[in-house]
This record gives C-alpha cells, structure tokens and sequence, in this order.
C-alpha cells in the first residue's frame, strides 16, 4: 500500500515481509519518492530453521493514484471518501532455489527439491479505512508466467500511534493457498521425494498460517526517517507437515532508514 500522508512517510514503507499501512489518513495521496536500505534477518525459506541476513534496497515513488514499489512492482490505487479502497498492481517473485542463496529463498536443505522459478505476477487487494486506526484488507497474488497457483491473505492493521514524528503500527494477517500454490511451496512429488530423499507430501488447500508484524518508524526531520519491524509468522499444518518445514514458528527483524524528496 501507498502512504497517505507526509510525504511518503517512512513507517508504511519498509520491506519485503513488513507491510504497514496509513490508508487510514483521511488526506489524499501526496506525490513523492522515496530511497532507502533497510538490514533484515529473516528465515532462508518458509520452514527454514536457518536465518539469513541480507541489505533490501527500497524505492517508492507516486504520482496521483499510480506507483512504483520495489516491494510490490507498479500499480496504482483507487480510494473513495468512505473509506473504501482499491489497488492493483504488478510485480515479480523470486521463486525459491535448491541451495543456499543470498538473494532470494534457498536452502541447502532443499538439495534434490529443484528450483521454483522466478515469475511475474498481478496482485489485487481490496480494503477498508475503518477508522484513523484501523484498516481491514484482502489480497490475492496470481504468478502469470509460471503456474505456481494463487495466495490469499486477509489482513487486520491496528495503528495505535500516529504524530509527525512517530508511528506504530501492528498489522496480523491469515494466509491461505490454492493446491498448486500449497505443493509448490510445500509439497513434496514423488520425483522430487526420490531426488531429495523426503517422504512424498500433498499439502491440502486452504488456510496455511497466520503472519504479524509489528513496525514502529520515526521522522527525523522532513527528508530522513527510520523504521524498525518485528514479524513473526506461525504455520499451520497444512504447511509445518511438509517434511521440508523444519520450524513452525519463525521471525523476522527490519531495520531501515529511508530519504524522501
């Protein structure tokens, strides 16, 4: 999602598994860019019981109701006065690797499993400003030139703190998957069981975890600002059954710092 409010303000722009939000800002979208690095550590893959550490370049840039987002790709965004809004955008997905990387998904682990490939995809989400502090979302992501199958989430945003200087943020989200999306990213096929050694799994469709993260980000004057985000992502046993899911509960941490013109 798109700031709405002072200049791309840094708290809704953080990376990558962080996704903050300001729909809630009852002022339009205001016209800017925004650069920035941010540190994180975060799981090798979804299942991983290995951290990885990696530098996430950022950029963000708007005009009007169109933009580009190194997180979600270019798109634009629709809001009425009620609250209600629309995005639609179009990115790119990195896949997953069999070995271990340090610029995208990968394990070692994962030796025999194949790569899942890099792919094109449209996202559309459809949401609600409730209030100043609360923003309810839905979300689909469809891959358009791999057949990788489709993810859902709903979201929930709680935003407790908002001032000129400061905002804090605490978003909770389900996530659920078709059945290619679901042995994809978590099945096991019978080639696959034979080039790896893991036992053949067929995860069913449907609901696979629940994903929070928690962002609190601060204007040091008009152009710098900071953020700082914990995540912590639970999953269910459609996917934690995987004989490639080695850790049910996982987390993140996200430092960045970020300049707006």
């Amino acid at each position: 999602m798109i700031t709405r409010k002072k200049a791309l303000y840094s708290g809704c722009l953080l990376l990558v598994s962080i996704s903050t939000s300001s729909r809630a800002d009852d002022c339009a979208a205001q016209d800017g860019v925004m650069i920035g690095v941010g540190a994180q550590t975060t799981p090798k893959y979804s299942g991983a019981d290995k951290q990885r550490w990696q530098a996430v370049p950022m950029l963000q840039a708007r005009k009007g109701a169109f933009f580009v987002d190194s997180q979600k790709g270019v798109g634009y965004d629709l809001q009425n006065d009620s609250g209600l809004y629309l995005e639609h955008s179009l990115g790119y997905a990195l896949g997953r690797a069999d070995k271990d990387s340090d610029w995208r998904d990968g394990s070692d682990k994962l030796r025999g499993m194949g790569t899942i490939k890099a792919t094109l995809n449209t996202a559309i989400a459809a949401g609600w400003a409730v209030s100043p502090w609360l923003v309810l979302e839905a979300k689909a992501v469809l891959p358009l030139t791999d057949s990788q199958g489709v993810n859902y989430r709903t979201s929930v945003t709680l935003i407790p703190l908002q001032s000129q200087q400061d905002s804090l943020s605490l978003q909770t989200s389900a996530l659920f998957g078709d059945a290619r999306y679901m042995q994809t990213w978590y099945g096991v096929s019978a080639r696959q069981s034979v080039k790896s050694g893991y036992a053949t799994y067929s995860p069913a469709a449907g609901f696979y975890g629940v994903e929070t993260d928690l962002t609190w980000s601060h204007q040091f004057t008009q152009h710098w600002g900071g953020a700082l985000s914990a995540g912590y992502t639970w999953l269910d046993d459609h996917a934690a059954d995987s004989p490639i899911v080695f850790r049910q509960n996982q987390l993140t941490a996200t430092a960045a710092v970020t300049y707006t013109f």
